[in-house]
C-alpha cells in the first residue's frame, strides 16, 4: 500500500460522517428542546458557503506554502474543532446553540474544502494509472460514510445522547493526524489565478451540489414531518439515500470503462435525478419514499466524481487549485440547496420545489457534455 493512503481514504470516511450529522439531526433539532423553526434549520447550513469559498480561495495557496501534508492536517484540525463544537452545542438551547451550530457549520466548511482539496488530488497521484476510479472510490467511500452515520447516530440517541457520535468522530480527526502523509509529488503545480476553463467544472458541481443538497438536506424533513412517517423512517430515508450514492460510486469505479463508458454515465445522471425529483413529491407511502430516495442516491453518483477527475486531468498543473474550486463549489451548491430551500418553503411547498427542481437537468446535461467532450480529458 502506497503511503498516504490510510490517511487519505480515512480523511474520507470521517469527512462524510461529519458531513451528515446536522442534516441528520434535523428531527431533534426541530424538537423540543431545541424547537427550531424550518428557516433557522435551514440557517444553518449558510456558513459553510463562507467556508467552503473561503477553503476555495487559500487551497491553492495554503498548498504552496505548506505543501499536500499541512493543506492535509489544517483541514482536519479544522474538522476536529467543529465536531468539537458540536459537542458542546448539545449541551445548551436557545440562542447559544445557534451561535454554536453556526460556527460548527463554518468550520466544517472550511475542514471540509480543505481536506477534500488535499485527499481528491491525493488519490489522482497515488493512482494515477487509474485517476477517475481511484477519485470516485474515494467519493465512493465519503458516501458510505454517510449513509452509516446518521444509522450510527440513531443508535447512540437511543442507548446514550446524540453528542456521543460527534465526540467520537473529534476523536478520530485528531488521531488521524499521526498517521503517514502522501508526499508531496504535486511540487511543481502552478498556483495564481484561477483559468477560465475551470469555470464549467465549477459551475457544473455547484449546481449538481444544489440537487445533492435538496435531497440529502430535506430527506428527513420531507419523510418524517411532511408526510407524517415515524422519526425513523425519516432517517432511514437519508440513509437510503447516501447508500445509493455509495454503491453506484463503488460499482461504477470497479467497472472497467470498456463495459460503461464514463461518458455515457455522466451525460446519464443528470436525467436521472431530473426523474427522481419529479416522481418524490408523488409518494405517500414509506416503502415508495426509501425506494425513490435511494435511486436519487444511484443517480447523484457520479456526477461530483466524474466532474473532479475530468477538471484535474484538464489542468494536471493547478491539481490541488482545481480540486479546491471544485470542493468550493460543491460547498457552496450544498449551502444554496440546504439553506435556500427553508426560507423558500414559506412560499412555495417542499414538494412542489422538489418537482420543479428537475429542471435543473438542463444545465447539468449540457455541462456534463461540455467538460467530457474532448478525450484528453478522462482521467
Amino acid at each position: 500500500m502506497k503511503r498516504g493512503t490510510t490517511a487519505v481514504y480515512g480523511a474520507g470516511f470521517l469527512q462524510g460522517a461529519a458531513f451528515v450529522l446536522i442534516p441528520a439531526l434535523g428531527t431533534t433539532l426541530r424538537s423540543a428542546p431545541y424547537d427550531m423553526s424550518t428557516t433557522t434549520y435551514g440557517l444553518l447550513y449558510f456558513p459553510e458557503i463562507i467556508g467552503a469559498i473561503l477553503a476555495a480561495l487559500t487551497a491553492g495557496s495554503v498548498h504552496g506554502r505548506l505543501g499536500s501534508a499541512g493543506l492535509f492536517r489544517l483541514g482536519v484540525l479544522c474538522n476536529a474543532i467543529a465536531m468539537g463544537l458540536l459537542v458542546t452545542a448539545s449541551f445548551t438551547h436557545g440562542f447559544t446553540i445557534i451561535v454554536l451550530l453556526l460556527a460548527e457549520t463554518f468550520l466544517l466548511g472550511i475542514g471540509f474544502g480543505l481536506t477534500n482539496a488535499a485527499i481528491n488530488r491525493a488519490a489522482s497521484l497515488l493512482f494515477a494509472g487509474a485517476a477517475a476510479a481511484a477519485v470516485t472510490i474515494l467519493n465512493a467511500v465519503i458516501g458510505g460514510a454517510t449513509a452509516i452515520s446518521p444509522i450510527i447516530l440513531a443508535g447512540f440517541q437511543t442507548v446514550l445522547t446524540w453528542d456521543t457520535w460527534p465526540a467520537v468522530l473529534l476523536t478520530l480527526w485528531l488521531g488521524l493526524m499521526l498517521l503517514p502523509q502522501a508526499g508531496d509529488s504535486e511540487s511543481n503545480e502552478q498556483g495564481g489565478a484561477w483559468r477560465r476553463s475551470m469555470l464549467p467544472f465549477a459551475v457544473g458541481v455547484m449546481i449538481y451540489a444544489i440537487c445533492e443538497g435538496s435531497f440529502g438536506s430535506w430527506a428527513n424533513v420531507l419523510v418524517s414531518v411532511d408526510r407524517h412517517l415515524p422519526a425513523a423512517t425519516g432517517a432511514l430515508a437519508l440513509s437510503v439515500f447516501w447508500g445509493g450514492m455509495t454503491i453506484a460510486r463503488f460499482g461504477l469505479g470497479a467497472i472497467p470503462d470498456h463495459l460503461i463508458h464514463r461518458r455515457i454515465a455522466y451525460l446519464l445522471a443528470p436525467l436521472g435525478m431530473a426523474a427522481c425529483f419529479f416522481i418524490i413529491p408523488q409518494l405517500q407511502t414509506a416503502a415508495g419514499l426509501l425506494v425513490a430516495f435511494t435511486a436519487a442516491g444511484v443517480a447523484c453518483g457520479i456526477y461530483y466524481p466524474y466532474s473532479m477527475a475530468y477538471g484535474i486531468a484538464a489542468h494536471p498543473q493547478e491539481g490541488t487549485q482545481m480540486a479546491g474550486l471544485l470542493v468550493g463549489a460543491l460547498m457552496v451548491g450544498e449551502g444554496m440547496g440546504s439553506f435556500g430551500l427553508g426560507p423558500l418553503q414559506q412560499l412555495i411547498s417542499l414538494g412542489n420545489i422538489y418537482t420543479w427542481s428537475a429542471l435543473w437537468a438542463l444545465p447539468l446535461l449540457w455541462l456534463a457534455w461540455w467538460n467530457s467532450r474532448a478525450p484528453k480529458k478522462t482521467a
